[in-house]
């Protein structure tokens, strides 16, 4: 039986225990989850790609079990920042609700999900598939050295996944792919009294990013996600004012629908510069693909399923942003992303989490776990 008091002070004590990154060391925090349930029996492993940045994995089930079934939080935060009502490590309760650093982003899933597999575990429910826990690092900096080699290295192979680390009971079927990229325009310097002698990089670059931005994507309508979107992120260029800018660079952060192509934007994006700029270069910083999974898996209707059995109104929806979800494409692992957070507090001054739907989550994994079953 999920236990509302123990799930609240659990939350309090992960929120206590600092995993901002950067800098990054979820080490203390792997530490307590993995002696949290190395208690209840579970058997337990600590991954790192790197010193300081573990992952533990823990697994409930034995080896009979032709199945698995991932649940996969993160440990660490964003760093606190400034301007809080309550100290960003105290877990302080007020009016119903926890305030703390990585209350909502992701502490409280966390919790949840370790307060789920407890009950399992006092009431020695015996699933029918192995239920792996994946409590990852890096996170917030792109699981580069978290759930990324994890899979790329067969560490993690579960046959369905739930990521947990969204709001609002919200179950993410979709996603945005996302493209960071950076262009670099070369120039002529010359002299700023004789701008004529030179050929400035900058106002090369200002032609093209006003030919960008009123560029007409060619996409299909997504009823869960809004049309795709360019942002001009950064802008440099130029050594000093009285000289024509020999260079100049930009960075672009274009997020786009299912179906739509990543090299089809970028072949686009560079015929545009073409008609502006002889001198060019492309770069690609960062790409994640798009993602969307069929609203009739078993993964999206027992999650339906369990929280309408406990009185919560499920909202099927997609992500703007960009969540590890898409990570499980490429090793062809169907994957949704579901959480119990507040809409709107992460990575923000006085984040909180309802301590009800705290209870609740804990409620509807439990549910979700216990009645998942495999074809």
């Amino acid at each position: 039986m999920i236990n509302k008091q123990r799930l609240v002070r659990l939350a309090q004590q992960l929120i206590r225990i600092n995993s901002e990154n950067p800098p990054g060391n979820e080490c203390r925090i792997a530490g307590f989850v993995k002696d949290y349930l190395d208690k209840l029996g579970l058997k337990t492993e600590i991954f790192a790609l790197q010193i300081k940045r573990p992952n533990l994995i823990a697994v409930l089930g034995n080896r009979n079990n032709k199945y698995s079934l991932l649940i996969t939080p993160h440990l660490d935060t964003v760093p606190q920042g400034r301007n809080w009502r309550f100290p960003p490590f105290a877990g302080k309760i007020d009016k119903g609700r926890l305030y703390g650093l990585g209350a909502t982003d992701c502490k409280g899933n966390l919790a949840a999900a370790l307060e789920a597999i407890n009950s399992l575990v006092e009431d020695r429910y015996c699933l029918n598939y192995n239920l792996v826990l994946a409590a990852t690092a890096d996170e917030e900096s792109g699981s580069g050295l978290g759930l990324i080699p994890l899979l790329e290295k067969n560490i993690l192979r579960p046959d369905v996944a739930v990521v947990l680390d969204a709001d609002d009971f919200n179950i993410i079927v979709a996603q945005k792919g996302l493209l960071h990229l950076k262009v670099k325009i070369r120039g002529r310097r010359a002299h700023g009294a004789y701008p004529w002698l030179g050929v400035n990089a900058i106002s090369i670059a200002v032609d093209i990013l006003k030919e960008l931005k009123s560029y007409k994507f060619s996409y299909k309508k997504n009823k869960y996600l809004r049309p795709p979107t360019l942002n001009i992120g950064t802008i440099k260029g130029g050594d000093k004012v009285n000289v024509v800018a020999d260079w100049c660079e930009f960075e672009l952060d274009l997020r786009f629908l299912p179906g739509m192509s990543a090299q089809f934007l970028v072949k686009k994006l560079k015929e545009s510069i073409r008609r502006h700029a002889s001198g060019f270069k492309v770069e690609v910083e960062g790409l994640q693909d798009h993602y969307s999974i069929a609203e009739d898996h078993p993964l999206v209707n027992n999650l339906m399923q369990a929280m309408q059995k406990l009185k919560v109104n499920p909202k099927i929806c997609g992500s703007e942003g960009a969540t590890v979800i898409t990570f499980f494409q490429d090793k062809h692992i169907p994957a949704v992303a579901t959480g119990f957070g507040r809409g709107g507090c992460a990575h923000s001054a006085n984040e909180y989490v309802k301590i009800n739907d705290l209870y609740k989550g804990a409620l509807v994994l439990e549910e979700f776990l216990k009645n998942y079953r495999f074809a």
